[in-house]
């Protein structure tokens, strides 16, 4: 679309550590619930590598510095800057990775500064998922977020953006390049948010019907590389692909998992959570996370040996809210015990429902555990809310109260009947297949009988 500096495969990364007015903010963060969590900066450098080398990049040096503020032109300082031009020099660095975000104005200046092409952390992660992409949705996903990040920053190409287009009936006051390229990059979109629109219709629709069916939806969530893949294929023995790589997974997939006692659900395996996540991405990937959250029960998957999982939960965490999934039923799955001497078990509340389970996916250990949970909470999936029935249903309303499902009884002065009912979720969704009442129930908030977290 436009001159830049070509992109090998060496790169230079650049970490900052940003604290603004206190040094308090190196050892504690505040995330938007208010909350403080610890911060490890050798972790998040660490992470940030990973990053770059799930890209297929090879890091060649890694500099470091702090800063009280970022620098509004830069975000680094002139010293900085000299540090990275002699490392360029001296190792033939092709590309050089900032893991903070930049502004337009910030890469497009060190671009200029650094003669090479200059990326941030949020960029390096979309580059990730472009690789990753298999699926016809997934790409096109992909692609809508990657428009959506490119199309503040087209001001970052070279000159030949703010020149008219010229020759014979081309003169005067046309259309500048920089102005054609966000006319059609804004034109591209359009198209892909209308393609997109079309294939969240036909998963709207299986979803629409397995909730007909009766069949509970399970996803599984969690911080990226904490294992979700190995632990899906051990539980429907499919092969999905699983690497110890962040971002192994980016397209959802849906397997059918008989439970003990021989009931059904759907068990989905999803893109993995980071902290600082794009915010394009979870526009773009919106109609996956849809399964997150309309699913009945979410498995937690964290890994146990992780130095830093109370701050890699509060990050899924945050994400889930984000994306309206907080409020579905949760249930811990400690995995990778085979690293830290843990036992596989399974933990329970004061009232003797499961809240937690620890196991090991890839030695396949405590798996039954799990098996045994799911059921349990799926089995206690309950539904409730109002329901008004017309005096013509009387043989639906003798039927609530046969199954025990009626709470308590208005009669309106139509003779119309106002029920508060409690029942079996799979029961309700058979009974809506079987009745129209969509129009005639106001649920409530999804609930288990217990969500209790450990």
């Amino acid at each position: 679309m436009f001159e830049r500096p070509d992109t090998g495969d060496n790169a230079l990364l650049v970490h900052i550590d940003v604290w603004r007015g206190s040094r308090r903010a190196e050892s504690s963060s505040v995330d938007q619930s208010g909350i403080d969590h610890p911060v490890d900066l050798e972790a998040s450098r660490e992470e940030f590598a990973e990053l770059a080398t799930s890209a297929g990049l090879q890091v060649i040096d890694l500099v470091t510095g702090s800063r009280s503020r970022p620098d509004s032109r830069n975000f680094i300082g002139k010293g900085k800057i000299e540090e990275i031009r002699f490392l360029l020099k001296q190792h033939e660095i092709d590309v050089v990775l900032f893991g903070q975000r930049l502004s337009p104005s910030q890469e497009r200046n060190l671009e200029a500064e650094l003669q090479v092409r200059v990326l941030d952390r949020a960029a390096l992660i979309l580059d990730i998922f472009a690789q990753r992409a298999r699926t016809f949705e997934g790409k096109l996903q992909v692609e809508l977020a990657q428009l959506t990040h490119l199309s503040t920053r087209l001001v970052r190409g070279w000159t030949h953006l703010e020149r008219q287009k010229g020759g014979i009936g081309l003169r005067g006051p046309g259309e500048k390049q920089l102005e054609t390229d966000r006319r059609l990059l804004n034109d591209r979109v359009n198209v892909l948010k209308q393609r997109l629109a079309k294939v969240r219709k036909q998963r709207e629709q299986g979803r629409s019907q397995r909730t007909k069916s009766g069949i509970a939806t399970v996803a599984l969530v969690g911080y990226t590389n904490a294992g979700k893949s190995t632990l899906f294929n051990r539980l429907t023995h499919e092969k999905v692909f699983a690497a110890d790589q962040l971002f192994a997974t980016l397209d959802p997939t849906l397997r059918r998992l008989t439970l003990p006692g021989g009931n059904a659900v759907v068990l989905a395996d999803t893109v993995g959570f980071i902290s600082d996540l794009p915010h394009q991405l979870v526009e773009a990937f919106l109609s996956t996370l849809t399964e997150t959250r309309e699913a009945d029960v979410l498995l937690h998957v964290i890994d146990v040996s992780d130095d830093l999982k109370e701050q890699r939960i509060a990050d899924v965490d945050e994400v889930l809210s984000t994306i309206g999934a907080d409020s579905v039923p949760q249930l811990n799955v400690y995995n990778k015990i085979d690293r830290t001497g843990h036992d596989a078990r399974m933990d329970r509340t004061e009232a003797g429902e499961p809240a937690a389970v620890w196991l090991s996916a890839a030695k396949d250990d405590g798996i039954e555990f799990l098996r045994e949970a799911i059921a349990e909470l799926v089995s206690r999936q309950r539904t409730t809310g109002l329901l008004r029935l017309s005096p013509a249903q009387g043989k639906l309303r003798a039927h609530l109260f046969n199954a025990g499902a009626v709470v308590h009884e208005h009669t309106e002065s139509d003779g119309s009947s106002l029920l508060q009912i409690d029942m079996d979720a799979i029961d309700f969704a058979k009974m809506g297949s079987e009745h129209d009442i969509s129009d005639q129930f106001t649920p409530d908030s999804p609930k288990l009988a217990s969500s209790g977290r450990a």
